[in-house]
């Protein structure tokens, strides 16, 4: 493989060996290189990836999900590149437009409508089917955001803030959860993060807010972005989103409130991402 190839697949991982082959199959067919960048998995993650000829597989510390992506974009070799998770995959019609819109090099970056399935179904409504921007040329953006919740942020902010960027034809299938207890767990570790780097970054806990932005998130997710269309998963996912608002500032407040200084659930390597990371 040559040093500078058209387009790099990035991927970071930890203990994925159940989901990271799928992934890499979705990708490696069309992609020159398919970076993944792993914090030390103690599974058979590595094992899996490395037999694929276009894997190049790294590893470094996991920082926060910000900081490893971008590490990530760093040290892959693509003129573009094409950030995916391990619990993704690209459809083939999404594939062949990612190569048609590289080739015409109009723009320098491209936005990917995820569709998440969920529950024994794919969810189109509540605000989870919606285009993101995933392809980009290497230069072009950083991902940003708060951890985990992370988006890319395209160095030109007028584009990035608009959000009218071109939507390629295709999903990005999304396998976020195994099932609920998995989406519970997730929710657990996940508020945790956001509440330890709000602790870190000096935010207070607000006893309004969390009393009043979970009903919020409930309302938004299943009333105004019409979630009941989903039928009863709509509905589980509302109030589990609901619930995840709630976790994340009861969880603020136990940090600045009570003795406790960091959420048991969370990476002992996992530090405070720090303003413009």
């Amino acid at each position: 493989m040559s040093d500078r190839v058209l387009i790099s697949a990035v991927i970071i991982t930890y203990n994925e060996e159940g989901r990271i082959a799928d992934c890499i199959e979705s990708v490696h067919d069309w992609c020159e290189e398919v970076l993944i960048l792993d914090s030390f998995s103690t599974d058979r993650t590595r094992e899996i990836a490395e037999k694929y000829e276009h894997v190049r597989f790294l590893e470094h510390d996991f920082d926060g999900h910000v900081q490893q992506k971008n590490r990530a974009i760093e040290l892959s070799r693509g003129q573009w590149v094409f950030c995916l998770d391990a619990d993704e995959r690209a459809t083939p019609e999404l594939a062949e437009s990612i190569r048609k819109f590289v080739q015409a090099d109009k723009t320098n970056a491209a936005r990917v409508k995820r569709l998440t399935y969920h529950l024994g179904r794919y969810i189109r409504h509540g605000g989870w089917y919606n285009a993101r921007y995933r392809l980009m040329k290497r230069d072009a953006g950083r991902w940003g955001g708060e951890n985990p919740h992370d988006t890319i942020i395209l160095s030109s902010q007028s584009e990035w803030k608009s959000r009218r960027g071109p939507v390629l034809k295709g999903d990005l299938i999304h396998y976020s959860f195994v099932d609920l207890s998995d989406q519970i767990d997730t929710i657990n570790k996940f508020s945790s993060i956001v509440a330890f780097t709000r602790a870190g970054r000096g935010r207070s806990p607000s006893v309004f807010k969390m009393l009043f932005k979970p009903l919020n998130k409930f309302v938004e997710m299943y009333f105004v972005k019409r979630g009941f269309l989903d039928g009863v998963p709509g509905f589980v996912i509302a109030i589990a989103s609901s619930f995840s608002t709630f976790l994340k500032w009861a969880k603020l407040y136990e940090l600045k409130k009570t003795p406790v200084s960091r959420p048991s659930n969370l990476r002992k390597d996992y530090q405070v991402q720090t303003d413009g990371e």
